[in-house]
């Protein structure tokens, strides 16, 4: 049996529920992942999901109508001048379907739209499957590492995918 194609697009503010969900399923998937939690995501208030799902720059992968995955990318303040993969998350249902390739290519595609020469992204040392899949997406690591901000004893990885 084949699986239905899935759809990608532009996260809209009515997304907001299922962006919260998908937050939320990817916080207890893997909690080390992310730099927040899964506390903090669920009293989120409704308003702030909102706002997050039409300021942010989100996109979301739709399978039968069902929300399967998601990823987000934009300016880090940190880093100026920089565009940044910053989460993704695709159900365990869909792993190994070509999701996850599929939301990096349109955080690719915003960047370089943007005017970028490159892609950077965190990524935790404690999660080795996200790691493989960013290097076999063409990312490499820049030799920088830092702790996380909100749990220091968590170390992350910086990784650079150029498009020249």
């Amino acid at each position: 049996m084949s699986l239905a194609p899935f759809e990608l697009r532009a996260a809209q503010k009515r997304d907001w529920r299922a962006l919260r969900e998908l937050r939320l399923e990817a916080l207890l998937d893997t909690p080390d992942a992310y730099g927040s939690t899964y506390d903090e995501s669920r009293r989120r208030s409704r308003a702030q999901w909102k706002e997050m799902s039409r300021d942010f720059n989100y996109f979301v992968a739709q399978r039968d109508g069902d929300f399967v995955g998601m990823a987000s990318g934009g300016r880090h303040d940190t880093y100026p001048d920089t565009a940044w993969l910053f989460g993704m998350y695709v159900t365990p249902e869909e792993r190994g379907t070509g999701i996850a390739s599929a939301l990096v290519g349109c955080v690719e595609r915003w960047a370089r739209d943007s005017g970028f020469d490159a892609l950077f992204l965190h990524v935790g040392v404690g999660v080795p499957r996200a790691r493989a899949f960013y290097r076999r997406a063409g990312f490499i690591e820049t030799g920088e590492r830092r702790s996380m901000s909100r749990d220091a004893s968590l170390e992350l990885v910086t990784m650079r995918l150029s498009f020249s």
